[in-house]
């Protein structure tokens, strides 16, 4: 039985792919091959190679390469849905990124992948009382790739932040499992107000560049919301919302808006 298990667990598709994209891209460009070498195609694991790519991107004057290093292997070594997570949020941006044409670009080069992974370092942290050092991946994340995720927030698997400049998501916010947003996104608070203050987006949402969403309302799954609009209520399951404040205007369209990526309004009327 232990056998089978060590089997079955080897078995790595997305690392094995993101392997031989490294090995080939190394042959295109030998300049970056100490890059892909470093970050990749040393390290026999795809959790070592996360680890490994936090702890470069991250580290400062404030906060060597090795202490965050070691923080990220332990993170990942002790909650493996952590790697489960960052194979789900690749595979995401490798379908529903056009821009995105081999697997390891997110990692290597897309900075909404590597501060959602980022993200979820700090959440582990979080969740394991270690507050401040939670508060400064934030810091260093939002420094580095201008997104700002609360450490307390509660993100899902298969997510996409595309161009990921200047996104916010508050303390209180829930993002559910194949969510798709694009850059200057805030999932934020309405004021000063304490306690549960942000939105629960649900499974499936697509959100639009520059969107505002404001408060403590719930958006349904598989629902649109359309580039620059102000969502302060709920929004039903499978619609379309758009408009300052946004209201509904019509369906989704589809029955997976975040994997589609479809923006356009005239199918939603």
């Amino acid at each position: 039985m232990g056998e089978t298990r060590i089997k079955i667990t080897a078995v790595d598709p997305v690392w094995d792919r993101i392997r031989l994209d490294a090995e080939e891209s190394v042959r295109n460009e030998p300049l970056l091959g100490g890059l892909i070498h470093g970050s990749l195609l040393h390290h026999p694991t795809m959790e070592r190679a996360l680890a490994f790519r936090f702890s470069m991107k991250l580290a400062s004057g404030e906060m060597s390469e090795q202490i965050l290093r070691e923080i990220a292997d332990e993170a990942y070594a002790d909650d493996e849905s952590l790697g489960q997570a960052a194979r789900a949020d690749l595979v995401a941006v490798y379908e529903r990124d056009p821009a995105c044409h081999r697997m390891i670009q997110p990692i290597l080069f897309f900075k909404g992948y590597q501060a959602v992974q980022a993200y979820r370092v700090a959440h582990w942290l979080w969740r394991r009382g270690r507050r401040d050092m939670a508060y400064f991946v934030q810091m260093r994340m939002s420094e580095l790739f201008g997104v700002d995720i609360h450490p307390a927030a509660r993100v899902g698997r298969g997510i996409m932040i595309d161009h990921a400049h200047a996104v916010v998501i508050g303390e209180t916010a829930v993002v559910g499992d194949n969510v798709s947003m694009l850059h200057s996104v805030t999932l934020g608070g309405t004021g000063k107000e304490d306690g549960d203050r942000h939105p629960k987006i649900g499974n499936g949402v697509l959100i639009g560049a520059g969107a505002k969403v404001l408060g403590n309302i719930r958006v349904g799954e598989c629902s649109r919301i359309a580039a620059g609009s102000v969502v302060l209520s709920d929004v039903p399951r499978c619609t379309t919302v758009a408009g300052v404040p946004a209201r509904v205007v019509g369906e989704a369209g589809c029955s997976q808006p975040s994997v589609t990526m479809d923006h356009r309004l005239d199918g939603a009327v």
